[in-house]
């Protein structure tokens, strides 16, 4: 699992994040059990026992990792918020200095205002936390059946297209 959080990162930035979201929840799901970890996830993983150990031991560096962060019932770790926030970064910069990605950012950002606003008083994050936050909404919406709104679907696309285009500007 290690090696596909590897290959997402040389590949989309966006899958990358989506990924370790879910390997957070995970653990948290599993409440931090390494041996509940390995039983229900890591062995039935089709990869050779070395690779397994492996893999367990790459769990537990997160769990160790979201415990010193205490993240333990949510946030994301530092380590995964860093490139999050290096998106904004360049989501930023690329919107003083680029035509194309000011406009297509034009698409996404009623959508973001919409879920700022519902927020209430909780913290959203910047505007790419609030996009990547949904596009995680609605994978596992997906995963667990659930039907999605319209509007929502709406959002999310426009917000993968400004995923898509900073992964393509992002420098790792």
């Amino acid at each position: 699992m290690e090696k596909i959080a590897q290959q997402k990162f040389k590949q989309s930035i966006g899958e990358y994040l989506l990924y370790m979201y879910q390997m957070e929840d995970l653990i948290r799901s599993y409440q931090f059990s390494l041996a509940d970890i390995k039983q229900y996830v890591v062995s039935h993983y089709p990869i050779s026992e070395d690779e397994k150990k492996q893999t367990l031991e790459w769990f537990a560096d997160l769990c160790s990792q979201m415990k010193a962060e205490k993240i333990e019932q949510r946030g994301h770790l530092a380590s995964v918020q860093k490139h999050v926030d290096q998106l904004a970064a360049l989501h930023w910069e690329l919107l003083k200095s680029d035509s194309t990605y000011f406009d297509l950012y034009q698409y996404a950002k009623p959508h973001v205002v919409e879920l700022v606003l519902g927020a209430g008083t909780a913290d959203p994050g910047h505007e790419i936390q609030v996009c990547i936050h949904a596009l995680y909404g609605l994978l596992l919406s997906r995963l667990h059946g659930k039907e999605v709104p319209e509007p929502i679907i709406e959002a999310t696309t426009h917000f993968g297209k400004v995923l898509q285009y900073l992964d393509q500007a992002y420098v790792r």
